[in-house]
């Protein structure tokens, strides 16, 4: 089989689930992991034949995604602010809507950066805190999860990329164990925030293989981590501090009057789709 029908072949059996372009993309991203070669450079090879370990390794890759296993599981990778992250399913697959979320923070960073303290909440693969990082080079930063396989993905990350960020363990939702942290320049979060009843409407990519502790909050308190850093904030946000949060779309009214009512100002952003996905909150 030539790199050509490898693509072609993907890209029809795909498009039995997603959209023609998504498929397409994905065949590409596909054949890129196995060969190592670029879309860009691919017409000069297209006729070049794959090895008897990459058709097996194609048609395993084919058969978990027609289960809809999302691509960045099958392959074990993601991208991120143009880094390249391990992720597995102990972890959500960063979004570009997150992407945004650091770079609202990256540009409205005013500290000198060797004195900055960063506290991400939700470590997750490790994504927001490795790619402040990597940005903020002199900062201290921190990230804390209550998952310890996740911290695992996260620690790995950051080993692989070069950064000097301290994961931990936490339950945030424990006040006793957060009211231990010092105190921040900047609180940052994606926190969960999907309540079980939009489980319905969910697309099976991610609500069969992505983890729900780090998706699904109880419907009788959707706000249940906005209160508690709103809480912490309180205490732990330094003078002149701001904290960066992801929200559900369609949340903005209900976040910022929590935020408002604990005392802070907010300042709400929209994402590239028009859609309010971030705020920030400050005193």
């Amino acid at each position: 089989m030539t790199i050509l029908q490898a693509s072609i072949r993907v890209t029809n059996e795909l498009k039995s689930i997603y959209e023609e372009g998504e498929a397409s993309a994905i065949s590409d991203w596909i054949i890129e992991y196995l060969t190592g070669i670029k879309r860009t450079d691919r017409s000069f090879h297209r006729e070049k034949s794959l090895s008897h370990e990459q058709e097996a390794r194609l048609e395993e890759i084919t058969q978990r995604l027609m289960t809809h296993e999302p691509i960045q599981y099958v392959l074990n990778e993601a991208w991120f602010c143009g880094l390249k992250f391990y992720v597995d399913k102990n972890v959500l697959i960063p979004r570009p809507e997150t992407e945004e979320l650091v770079e609202w923070v990256i540009a409205n960073c005013k500290f000198p950066v060797d004195k900055l303290s960063i506290l991400d909440i939700g470590s997750g693969s490790g994504c927001i805190p490795i790619a402040l990082k990597r940005k903020l080079r002199k900062a201290e930063v921190q990230s804390c999860d209550v998952s310890p396989a996740a911290l695992d993905v996260a620690k790995e990350n950051a080993a692989a990329l070069g950064v000097d960020v301290h994961f931990f363990l936490l339950d945030f939702l424990n006040a006793g164990q957060r009211n231990t942290l010092p105190s921040f320049d900047i609180i940052i979060s994606n926190p969960p925030y999907v309540p079980e009843k939009d489980k319905a409407q969910m697309q099976h990519n991610v609500l069969n293989f992505e983890p729900h502790t780090a998706l699904f909050v109880p419907d009788n308190d959707a706000l249940i981590f906005y209160k508690a850093i709103a809480e912490f904030g309180k205490t732990h946000l330094r003078e002149n501090g701001t904290i960066y949060m992801e929200i559900h779309e369609g949340a903005g009214e209900t976040v910022s009057g929590l935020f408002i009512s604990n005392g802070y100002r907010v300042e709400l952003k929209k994402d590239m789709q028009g859609k309010e996905r971030m705020i920030r909150a400050f005193h």
